[in-house]
Protein backbone atom coordinates (compact mmCIF):
# COMPACT_ATOMS: atom_id res chain seq x y z
CA UNK A 1 0.00 0.00 0.00
CA UNK A 2 1.45 3.30 -0.68
CA UNK A 3 1.82 5.59 2.35
CA UNK A 4 -0.87 8.44 2.88
CA UNK A 5 2.27 10.72 3.42
CA UNK A 6 3.67 10.16 -0.43
CA UNK A 7 -0.01 10.41 -2.07
CA UNK A 8 -0.37 13.73 -0.15
CA UNK A 9 2.86 14.64 -1.33
CA UNK A 10 2.32 13.22 -4.38
CA UNK A 11 -1.15 15.60 -4.99
CA UNK A 12 0.68 18.64 -3.58
CA UNK A 13 2.69 18.67 -6.34
CA UNK A 14 0.02 18.04 -8.60
CA UNK A 15 -1.51 21.48 -7.11
CA UNK A 16 1.17 23.18 -7.29
CA UNK A 17 1.56 22.59 -11.32
CA UNK A 18 -2.30 23.50 -11.96
CA UNK A 19 -2.97 20.08 -13.36
CA UNK A 20 -7.04 19.55 -13.75
CA UNK A 21 -7.98 16.83 -15.78
CA UNK A 22 -10.56 15.83 -14.26
CA UNK A 23 -12.41 18.90 -13.46
CA UNK A 24 -12.35 20.17 -16.84
CA UNK A 25 -16.04 19.42 -18.05
CA UNK A 26 -17.89 20.91 -15.50
CA UNK A 27 -18.58 23.23 -17.42
CA UNK A 28 -21.46 22.27 -19.06
CA UNK A 29 -25.01 24.18 -19.89
CA UNK A 30 -27.79 23.96 -17.58
CA UNK A 31 -29.43 21.57 -20.59
CA UNK A 32 -26.19 19.55 -21.36
CA UNK A 33 -24.95 16.10 -19.93
CA UNK A 34 -21.80 16.81 -17.27
CA UNK A 35 -19.06 14.01 -16.95
CA UNK A 36 -18.68 13.32 -13.62
CA UNK A 37 -15.69 10.88 -11.85
CA UNK A 38 -15.85 9.68 -8.47
CA UNK A 39 -12.73 8.07 -7.03
CA UNK A 40 -13.57 5.26 -4.30
CA UNK A 41 -11.03 4.92 -1.86
CA UNK A 42 -10.69 0.91 -2.19
CA UNK A 43 -12.45 -1.61 -4.27
CA UNK A 44 -16.34 -1.63 -4.35
CA UNK A 45 -17.99 -2.76 -1.08
CA UNK A 46 -20.77 -1.55 0.85
CA UNK A 47 -19.71 1.62 2.06
CA UNK A 48 -20.14 2.44 -1.40
CA UNK A 49 -23.71 1.54 -1.96
CA UNK A 50 -25.67 4.20 -2.17
CA UNK A 51 -23.24 5.35 -5.57
CA UNK A 52 -23.85 2.46 -7.07
CA UNK A 53 -27.80 2.32 -6.36
CA UNK A 54 -28.20 5.95 -7.89
CA UNK A 55 -25.91 4.82 -10.82
CA UNK A 56 -28.13 1.91 -11.46
CA UNK A 57 -31.80 3.49 -10.77
CA UNK A 58 -30.78 6.36 -13.46
CA UNK A 59 -30.88 8.88 -10.53
CA UNK A 60 -27.32 10.75 -11.63
CA UNK A 61 -28.66 10.99 -15.23
CA UNK A 62 -32.00 12.57 -13.85
CA UNK A 63 -29.85 15.36 -12.95
CA UNK A 64 -27.78 15.65 -16.02
CA UNK A 65 -25.00 13.66 -14.91
CA UNK A 66 -23.17 11.08 -16.08
CA UNK A 67 -20.93 9.31 -13.34
CA UNK A 68 -18.24 7.30 -13.55
CA UNK A 69 -16.74 5.75 -10.66
CA UNK A 70 -13.36 4.51 -10.72
CA UNK A 71 -11.64 2.27 -8.54
CA UNK A 72 -8.45 3.60 -7.03
CA UNK A 73 -4.70 1.65 -8.18
CA UNK A 74 -3.97 1.25 -4.59
CA UNK A 75 -6.17 2.32 -1.38
CA UNK A 76 -4.89 5.15 0.34
CA UNK A 77 -5.79 9.11 0.65
CA UNK A 78 -8.03 10.22 -1.79
CA UNK A 79 -8.51 13.73 -0.68
CA UNK A 80 -5.78 15.19 -2.40
CA UNK A 81 -7.05 14.11 -5.75
CA UNK A 82 -10.08 15.69 -5.89
CA UNK A 83 -8.27 18.90 -4.78
CA UNK A 84 -6.26 19.25 -7.35
CA UNK A 85 -8.92 17.95 -9.65
CA UNK A 86 -7.92 14.26 -10.79
CA UNK A 87 -11.40 13.17 -9.72
CA UNK A 88 -14.40 15.28 -9.20
CA UNK A 89 -15.50 13.56 -5.63
CA UNK A 90 -13.79 10.83 -3.74
CA UNK A 91 -14.81 8.90 -0.72
CA UNK A 92 -12.34 9.41 2.12
CA UNK A 93 -11.90 9.99 5.57
CA UNK A 94 -12.23 12.13 8.10
CA UNK A 95 -8.83 11.73 9.54
CA UNK A 96 -7.55 12.24 5.44
CA UNK A 97 -9.45 15.27 4.81
CA UNK A 98 -7.88 16.79 8.45
CA UNK A 99 -4.16 15.84 7.49
CA UNK A 100 -4.72 17.31 4.06
CA UNK A 101 -6.28 20.61 5.19
CA UNK A 102 -3.78 20.53 7.64
CA UNK A 103 -1.06 20.37 5.20
CA UNK A 104 -2.86 23.29 2.63
CA UNK A 105 -4.42 20.74 0.22
CA UNK A 106 -8.18 22.14 -0.32
CA UNK A 107 -10.96 19.35 0.20
CA UNK A 108 -13.71 19.59 1.73
CA UNK A 109 -16.02 16.41 3.11
CA UNK A 110 -19.69 17.11 1.87
CA UNK A 111 -21.67 13.74 3.25
CA UNK A 112 -21.13 11.55 5.58
CA UNK A 113 -21.65 7.80 4.15
CA UNK A 114 -21.56 6.32 7.71
CA UNK A 115 -22.63 8.83 10.90
CA UNK A 116 -20.48 6.90 13.71
CA UNK A 117 -17.21 5.26 13.05
CA UNK A 118 -18.05 1.12 13.29
CA UNK A 119 -14.25 0.73 13.05
CA UNK A 120 -11.81 -0.81 16.22
CA UNK A 121 -9.33 -3.72 17.31
CA UNK A 122 -9.81 -7.25 16.51
CA UNK A 123 -8.65 -10.63 18.01
CA UNK A 124 -9.66 -13.93 18.09
CA UNK A 125 -11.73 -14.59 21.17
CA UNK A 126 -8.46 -17.37 22.24
CA UNK A 127 -6.25 -13.90 22.01
CA UNK A 128 -7.55 -12.89 25.08
CA UNK A 129 -7.80 -8.95 24.54
CA UNK A 130 -10.70 -7.86 25.58
CA UNK A 131 -9.42 -4.42 26.83
CA UNK A 132 -6.50 -2.49 25.77
CA UNK A 133 -4.54 -3.38 28.50
CA UNK A 134 -4.10 -7.00 27.21
CA UNK A 135 -3.06 -5.30 24.21
CA UNK A 136 0.63 -5.41 26.03
CA UNK A 137 2.76 -8.34 24.59
CA UNK A 138 0.86 -8.76 21.46
CA UNK A 139 1.51 -8.30 17.86
CA UNK A 140 -0.49 -5.70 16.08
CA UNK A 141 -1.02 -5.91 12.20
CA UNK A 142 -1.15 -2.93 10.64
CA UNK A 143 0.27 -0.57 7.64
CA UNK A 144 2.28 1.54 9.44
CA UNK A 145 0.43 5.20 9.53
CA UNK A 146 1.43 7.69 12.36
CA UNK A 147 -2.67 7.34 13.44
CA UNK A 148 -2.49 4.07 14.04
CA UNK A 149 0.46 4.09 16.69
CA UNK A 150 -1.68 7.59 17.93
CA UNK A 151 -4.49 5.39 18.63
CA UNK A 152 -2.63 2.38 20.21
CA UNK A 153 -0.88 4.48 22.30
CA UNK A 154 -4.00 6.40 23.77
CA UNK A 155 -6.27 3.52 24.15
CA UNK A 156 -3.34 1.63 26.03
CA UNK A 157 -2.10 4.71 27.79
CA UNK A 158 -6.02 5.34 29.09
CA UNK A 159 -6.16 1.79 30.46
CA UNK A 160 -3.18 1.93 32.25
CA UNK A 161 -0.69 -0.24 30.00
CA UNK A 162 2.42 0.05 28.27
CA UNK A 163 2.67 1.03 24.90
CA UNK A 164 5.79 0.29 24.39
CA UNK A 165 5.48 -3.38 24.91
CA UNK A 166 3.12 -3.71 21.75
CA UNK A 167 5.13 -5.08 18.98
CA UNK A 168 3.79 -3.60 15.74
CA UNK A 169 4.11 -5.53 12.62
CA UNK A 170 3.27 -3.54 9.10
CA UNK A 171 1.15 -6.80 7.68
CA UNK A 172 0.07 -3.78 4.53
CA UNK A 173 -3.17 -5.12 3.04
CA UNK A 174 -2.53 -9.06 4.09
CA UNK A 175 -5.51 -10.37 4.63
CA UNK A 176 -7.03 -9.95 8.16
CA UNK A 177 -7.87 -13.82 8.87
CA UNK A 178 -4.41 -15.11 7.60
CA UNK A 179 -2.49 -12.88 9.00
CA UNK A 180 -3.79 -13.24 12.75
CA UNK A 181 -3.56 -17.17 12.48
CA UNK A 182 -0.16 -16.87 11.14
CA UNK A 183 1.81 -13.36 12.36
CA UNK A 184 -0.14 -11.13 14.42
CA UNK A 185 -2.43 -11.22 17.39
CA UNK A 186 -5.10 -8.18 16.54
CA UNK A 187 -5.78 -5.67 13.91
CA UNK A 188 -7.64 -2.77 13.46
CA UNK A 189 -10.93 -3.60 11.18
CA UNK A 190 -14.35 -2.38 9.98
CA UNK A 191 -16.46 -4.20 11.32
CA UNK A 192 -18.83 -3.81 8.68
CA UNK A 193 -17.02 -5.90 6.22
CA UNK A 194 -14.38 -7.79 8.39
CA UNK A 195 -16.49 -8.06 11.56
CA UNK A 196 -19.32 -9.92 9.25
CA UNK A 197 -17.39 -12.00 7.48
CA UNK A 198 -15.91 -13.44 10.97
CA UNK A 199 -19.31 -14.03 11.78
CA UNK A 200 -20.03 -15.96 8.42
CA UNK A 201 -16.69 -18.19 9.27
CA UNK A 202 -17.72 -18.60 12.43
CA UNK A 203 -14.65 -17.04 14.37
CA UNK A 204 -15.34 -15.54 17.28
CA UNK A 205 -13.40 -12.43 17.81
CA UNK A 206 -13.04 -9.69 20.79
CA UNK A 207 -13.84 -6.34 19.26
CA UNK A 208 -13.29 -3.01 20.74
CA UNK A 209 -15.07 -0.14 19.31
CA UNK A 210 -12.42 3.05 18.55
CA UNK A 211 -16.27 5.22 19.42
CA UNK A 212 -16.41 3.03 23.18
CA UNK A 213 -12.74 3.87 23.77
CA UNK A 214 -12.28 7.55 22.78
CA UNK A 215 -14.86 9.59 22.29
CA UNK A 216 -12.70 11.84 19.89
CA UNK A 217 -12.35 8.71 17.91
CA UNK A 218 -16.20 8.53 16.81
CA UNK A 219 -15.40 10.43 13.54
CA UNK A 220 -16.84 10.37 10.12
CA UNK A 221 -15.30 7.36 8.21
CA UNK A 222 -16.16 7.03 5.03
CA UNK A 223 -16.93 10.75 3.70
CA UNK A 224 -17.67 11.76 0.57
CA UNK A 225 -15.52 14.51 -0.80
CA UNK A 226 -14.48 17.07 -3.40
CA UNK A 227 -12.19 20.26 -3.69
CA UNK A 228 -12.80 23.63 -2.60
CA UNK A 229 -12.32 24.61 -6.75
CA UNK A 230 -15.41 22.91 -8.08
CA UNK A 231 -17.70 24.00 -4.92
CA UNK A 232 -16.34 28.05 -6.05
CA UNK A 233 -17.38 27.35 -9.60
CA UNK A 234 -19.68 24.83 -10.09
CA UNK A 235 -22.13 24.54 -6.88
CA UNK A 236 -24.88 23.25 -8.78
CA UNK A 237 -23.18 20.42 -9.91
CA UNK A 238 -22.20 19.55 -5.81
CA UNK A 239 -26.28 19.67 -5.44
CA UNK A 240 -26.81 17.54 -7.95
CA UNK A 241 -24.56 15.32 -6.96
CA UNK A 242 -25.90 14.85 -3.89
CA UNK A 243 -29.26 14.76 -4.21
CA UNK A 244 -28.89 11.47 -6.40
CA UNK A 245 -26.17 10.08 -3.65
CA UNK A 246 -28.35 10.67 -1.37
CA UNK A 247 -31.51 8.79 -2.63
CA UNK A 248 -29.21 6.13 -3.61
CA UNK A 249 -28.61 5.60 0.28
CA UNK A 250 -31.94 6.19 1.64
CA UNK A 251 -33.23 3.69 -0.51
CA UNK A 252 -29.96 1.04 0.67
CA UNK A 253 -31.64 2.66 3.97
CA UNK A 254 -34.83 1.01 3.19
CA UNK A 255 -34.04 -1.84 0.76
CA UNK A 256 -30.42 -3.64 2.16
CA UNK A 257 -31.64 -6.83 0.40
CA UNK A 258 -32.40 -5.00 -2.89
CA UNK A 259 -29.61 -2.62 -2.48
CA UNK A 260 -26.92 -5.08 -2.00
CA UNK A 261 -28.06 -7.26 -5.34
CA UNK A 262 -27.57 -3.62 -7.03
CA UNK A 263 -24.01 -3.47 -5.67
CA UNK A 264 -23.41 -7.45 -6.71
CA UNK A 265 -24.25 -6.60 -10.58
CA UNK A 266 -21.28 -4.52 -10.50
CA UNK A 267 -18.72 -6.79 -8.47
CA UNK A 268 -20.04 -10.11 -9.47
CA UNK A 269 -16.94 -11.12 -7.92
CA UNK A 270 -17.59 -10.33 -4.53
CA UNK A 271 -18.57 -13.03 -1.99
CA UNK A 272 -22.64 -12.74 -2.16
CA UNK A 273 -23.19 -14.13 1.22
CA UNK A 274 -20.81 -11.83 2.82
CA UNK A 275 -22.45 -8.79 0.62
CA UNK A 276 -25.81 -9.50 1.89
CA UNK A 277 -25.01 -9.61 6.00
CA UNK A 278 -22.67 -6.63 5.21
CA UNK A 279 -25.38 -4.53 3.76
CA UNK A 280 -27.94 -5.66 6.65
CA UNK A 281 -25.26 -4.38 8.91
CA UNK A 282 -24.69 -1.36 7.44
CA UNK A 283 -28.12 -0.35 6.36
CA UNK A 284 -29.56 1.37 9.50
CA UNK A 285 -26.10 2.68 10.00
CA UNK A 286 -25.89 5.13 7.32
CA UNK A 287 -28.38 7.80 9.16
CA UNK A 288 -28.20 6.51 12.27
CA UNK A 289 -29.25 8.97 14.53
CA UNK A 290 -28.56 12.24 12.43
CA UNK A 291 -31.92 14.24 11.52
CA UNK A 292 -30.83 13.18 7.18
CA UNK A 293 -28.23 11.01 5.18
CA UNK A 294 -24.65 13.16 5.33
CA UNK A 295 -25.59 15.31 7.70
CA UNK A 296 -21.92 16.47 9.83
CA UNK A 297 -21.70 17.96 13.10
CA UNK A 298 -18.90 20.63 14.01
CA UNK A 299 -17.87 19.47 17.16
CA UNK A 300 -17.49 16.04 16.00
CA UNK A 301 -14.59 17.50 13.09
CA UNK A 302 -13.34 19.80 16.32
CA UNK A 303 -13.23 17.00 18.63
CA UNK A 304 -11.20 14.61 16.30
CA UNK A 305 -8.51 17.42 14.91
CA UNK A 306 -8.08 18.81 18.54
CA UNK A 307 -6.75 14.95 19.14
CA UNK A 308 -4.66 14.78 16.21
CA UNK A 309 -3.24 18.20 16.84
CA UNK A 310 -2.81 17.52 20.54
CA UNK A 311 -0.62 14.00 19.69
CA UNK A 312 1.69 15.92 16.57
CA UNK A 313 -0.08 14.14 13.80
CA UNK A 314 -0.76 17.93 12.26
CA UNK A 315 1.72 20.65 11.54
CA UNK A 316 -1.39 23.12 12.55
CA UNK A 317 -4.72 22.65 13.59
CA UNK A 318 -7.01 23.20 10.90
CA UNK A 319 -10.63 25.65 10.98
CA UNK A 320 -13.14 22.53 11.23
CA UNK A 321 -16.37 25.10 9.68
CA UNK A 322 -13.71 24.73 6.56
CA UNK A 323 -13.28 21.08 6.32
CA UNK A 324 -17.14 19.61 5.66
CA UNK A 325 -20.18 21.24 4.48
CA UNK A 326 -23.96 20.60 5.17
CA UNK A 327 -24.86 22.79 2.37
CA UNK A 328 -25.20 20.96 -0.37
CA UNK A 329 -27.30 18.05 1.06
CA UNK A 330 -31.02 18.00 0.14
CA UNK A 331 -33.39 19.49 2.65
Amino acid sequence: MIKKAIILLLAVVLLLTGCSAGGENTGAGKDETQNVTVMLDWVPNTNHTGLYVALDKGWFADQGLQVEIIEPSQGGATAPLVASGQAHFGVGYQEDVTQARANEVPVVSVAAVIQHNTSGFASPKEKGITRPLNMEGKRYGGWGAPTEDAMLKAVIEGDGGDFSKVEIINTGVADFFSAVERDIDFAWIYYGWTGVESELRGMELDFLELRELEPALDYYTPVLTTGEKLIKEDPELVRKFLRAVSMGYEFAIDNPEEAAQILLKYTPETDEELLLASQKYLSPRYQDDASRWGEQKVQVWQRYASWMYERELLPEMIDPDKAFTNEFLPE
